[in-house]
């Protein structure tokens, strides 16, 4: 699931990037607005966080 995450997230950026270019990407990720380049990051984030709980180990209680 967290694969899922950081892939779809991965996708929106790079999209972003090749359409509109790195300058105008900085503007609307620093700006004060929700914008679809926040959202994106916030999908990275929670997908490495969701890769990071899944390598966590469990232990079995005896």
């Amino acid at each position: 699931m967290g694969v899922l995450f950081s892939v779809m997230a991965g996708i929106v950026l790079i999209r972003q990037l090749l359409v509109w270019g790195p300058e105008f990407v900085g503007d609307f990720l620093f700006n004060g607005e929700i914008t679809n380049e926040k959202v994106s990051m916030i999908m990275l984030a929670f997908g490495i966080f969701m890769i990071a709980l899944g390598f966590r180990k469990h232990e079995q209680k005896r």
